[in-house]
């Protein structure tokens, strides 16, 4: 089975690759409450401006969105409460020693649940672009577009 069919995703920032280089990226599980994992699987997530931060020897993800879940008479979760998550020690010291570096963040790419049933969120070690980095990506894709529409042109015609 194809690891792509075997994960069930939730949600993805999208604007987090217009935003920074992914130089790479780590999967690690969260501590999630019962309303929270029921909200996640009703997709009631947002990702937009979340970030993870290193305290203590521990990694955090802050500004996550979960959203309420509905059918919870009382007892609900706080959408964005800072969440923990789960990473081996030695993943954390490499992390944070990256981190420390100028200009580097841990950004969450996406929210899943695998095929246990788990929910994973993928986390990026990035570097921020500057204004001409986005205007040259942007210019980039463009002239991807349209060598990849005069290759399908040039075949049908």
């Amino acid at each position: 089975m194809p690891e792509a069919a075997a994960k069930k995703i939730v949600c993805q920032n999208r604007k987090a690759r217009h935003d920074y280089f992914i130089l790479e990226k780590v999967e690690a599980g969260m501590v999630l409450v019962g309303t929270e994992v029921k909200s996640l699987r009703l997709g009631r997530a947002n990702l937009k401006d979340s970030y993870a931060r290193i305290k203590n020897g521990e990694v955090f993800v802050l500004n996550l969105h979960i959203g309420a879940y509905p059918f919870a008479a009382r007892g609900n979760h706080d959408p964005l409460r800072p969440r923990k998550l789960l990473l081996h020690v030695h993943e954390i010291r490499r992390l944070t020693g990256k981190v420390e570096e100028k200009g580097q963040a841990l950004i969450p790419l996406e929210i899943y649940f695998n095929k246990r049933g788990h929910a994973k969120v993928t986390l990026a070690l990035a570097k921020g672009k500057r204004k001409y980095d986005k205007r040259e990506s942007i210019r980039k894709r463009e002239e991807d577009r349209e060598l990849q529409r005069a290759k399908r042109d040039h075949r049908s015609g």
